[in-house]
């Protein structure tokens, strides 16, 4: 009888224990990748969450309501006076949460007053100004600048750029994934065209080394990531602007060469406007607005400078006939006529 007890306690001492349900935050990010989210938005939404339940007491979104979910977004509005697109992008994240982790169904959250944005005119530069800023850069950095302004791109579409989608002979920038999903061609200026190749030729050989030293890989699209792996090696595939160092890609586990982060190029333009003493709030989206004004400026339709920036409505480019006016609407001041 002894005998058959031990050899039941062996048996259920040998069954493997069960995995632990994964965490919230787990599969929140396991819903955004299958989902093919950025990274970026990966990163903000899990912060959302990550703040929404530590607000709350570090109680779990599953216990919680409407009233806990308005307290903590007219929180982010009164006591840290966010923006409005700030406000509804965390709005956004805990929709997400609901609907797609926890499968809760709730329509108050899609009632939950939206923040209205208020139009703003954008801060453009003139053309001296862009001069004045460049003048001030040099490098990679400076290069970038110059792309930003010579073809109206966003920063992340800059950085996203392949070696493939460089048109020399048409001179032409295939711009993948701009936002919202969509693809569109805006221009390769001639300016830049022996610059871009120059660079070109140098990032080529940092590839060739890496190579040599059994790396080389570059992140791909999902899709081509596993129906063809050996293209992460490929020349073509890889960053125009990539980064100086090795790092670890968070989703992937592998240790590849990303492109230039955001905030250097970010800082470089602060430091060169300074550097400038431009009074002007300057970053890298002020080119991609005065690459506009200044296109208008010079007469180009308002509809070719809506499909460069990639806008999807003609509204949102009319922003810029706005900063074109001078005075009010364009009518000189009686002043001017004593």
């Amino acid at each position: 009888m002894f005998g058959a007890i031990r050899q039941t306690v062996g048996t259920r001492m040998a069954e493997p224990e069960q995995a632990p349900p994964p965490r919230l935050l787990d599969r929140l990010k396991e819903q955004l990748r299958a989902r093919h989210y950025s990274l970026r938005t990966e990163d903000a939404y899990v912060d959302w969450t990550r703040r929404f339940i530590l607000f709350h007491g570090k109680r779990h979104p599953q216990e919680l309501g409407a009233p806990e979910v308005q307290a903590f977004l007219s929180h982010l509005a009164v006591a840290r006076r966010v923006s409005p697109s700030t406000q509804n992008q965390a709005k956004a994240a805990l929709l997400f949460l609901y609907r797609e982790v926890l499968a809760v169904d709730l329509p108050w959250l899609s009632e939950i007053v939206q923040a209205k944005r208020q139009a703003r005119l954008p801060v453009v530069l003139t053309p001296g100004e862009v001069r004045a800023l460049f003048d001030q850069m040099e490098g990679v950095m400076g290069l970038v600048a110059q792309v930003l302004y010579g073809t109206g791109m966003r920063l992340m579409e800059v950085l996203h750029l392949r070696v493939k989608d460089l048109e020399f002979e048409r001179h032409e920038i295939v711009v993948r994934n701009g936002k919202g999903g969509r693809d569109r061609v805006t221009m390769l200026p001639e300016r830049l065209a022996a610059p871009l190749r120059a660079h070109l030729a140098r990032v080529r050989a940092l590839h060739e080394k890496d190579l040599a030293a059994g790396r080389g890989e570059v992140q791909l699209p999902d899709a081509l990531a596993t129906k063809a792996p050996a293209t992460a090696r490929a020349w073509g595939w890889q960053w125009v602007f990539p980064s100086a160092l090795h790092a670890v890609d968070p989703r992937s586990g592998i240790t590849l060469r990303h492109h230039l982060h955001p905030e250097s190029v970010q800082k470089a333009v602060r430091v060169a406007a300074r550097s400038a003493e431009l009074v002007k709030p300057v970053s890298p989206h002020v080119l991609r607005h005065s690459f506009a004004t200044h296109l208008l400026g010079a007469g180009h339709d308002i509809r070719t400078v809506q499909e460069l920036l990639g806008h999807k409505d003609v509204a949102t480019t009319m922003i810029y006939t706005h900063v074109l006016n001078r005075g009010g609407r364009g009518v000189p001041s009686p002043l001017d006529g004593l």
